[in-house]
């Protein structure tokens, strides 16, 4: 092999190495955002999933576990200079890219069907406030948290405790209610959701720029191999 070649391949190989390490890290950021968000939000466990900032937690949890694996592959392919391993990371990250497309897609085009059907959900949900403990405890940490009352209105309480709001919707957890929360809980955590998320997205978009770049890497650097090989050869 030339020592153009050689300089060419070393310089595609560190530079993959660079650009992998910081699709790893950028991994082992959604997944910590994933936790803590999982953690700040462990008084809503027991709520259905369709709760958007469980939702939320769970999606980054996957997506930076899922990101750690394919870029640690990524570095070890690229510094192992091995074509199966190259290949293997070149699919698994193909496949994700596209994943993550057709999710903000879908996630775009049916927010309105989302937003119905996880509001479904989670007024089907209340009907078992008063046997279940831990719902009962998640819903009244929510009302509280986001000074909110009911999922898209607070009569949705009327049907499950025979017309009367629970303690949690009042400000002053008195009864009768004289002073209580008016807004929607959907909503509210909804917003919530939307006001902390910028920061995520921006890095979301340094990440997808950094995958498209190491395809593109994983890509030159198997066809530098390849040549380097026949070559040889």
């Amino acid at each position: 092999m030339s020592a153009a070649s050689e300089r060419c391949l070393c310089c595609v190989k560190y530079l993959m190495f660079v650009f992998n390490l910081i699709f790893w890290l950028g991994g082992c950021g959604l997944f910590g955002v994933g936790v803590w968000l999982s953690f700040t939000q462990a008084e809503f466990s027991s709520l259905p999933l369709s709760f958007p900032s469980l939702s939320a937690a769970n999606l980054l949890l996957v997506a930076g576990g899922i990101t750690m694996v394919t870029g640690f592959l990524g570095c070890l392919g690229a510094l192992k200079e091995q074509r199966c391993l190259l290949v293997m990371f070149f699919v698994i990250l193909l496949l994700l890219v596209l994943t993550e497309v057709i999710l903000v897609v879908i996630i775009y085009i049916f927010q309105d069907v989302l937003d119905s059907k996880a509001q479904s959900e989670l007024k089907e949900g209340m009907n078992v406030y008063t046997s279940d403990e831990g719902l009962r405890k998640s819903w009244d940490n929510v009302q509280r948290m986001f000074k909110c009352c009911g999922v898209s209105e607070q009569t949705d309480w009327f049907d499950v405790l025979n017309g009367t709001l629970p303690s949690s919707c009042c400000s002053l957890e008195t009864e009768p209610c004289f002073e209580r929360w008016t807004e929607p809980c959907y909503k509210k955590a909804r917003q919530w959701l939307l006001d902390n998320i910028p920061s995520v997205l921006v890095f979301g978009v340094c990440i997808g720029v950094v995958q498209i770049l190491a395809l593109a890497f994983s890509m030159l650097m198997y066809c530098q191999i390849r040549r380097a090989e026949k070559f040889v050869d």
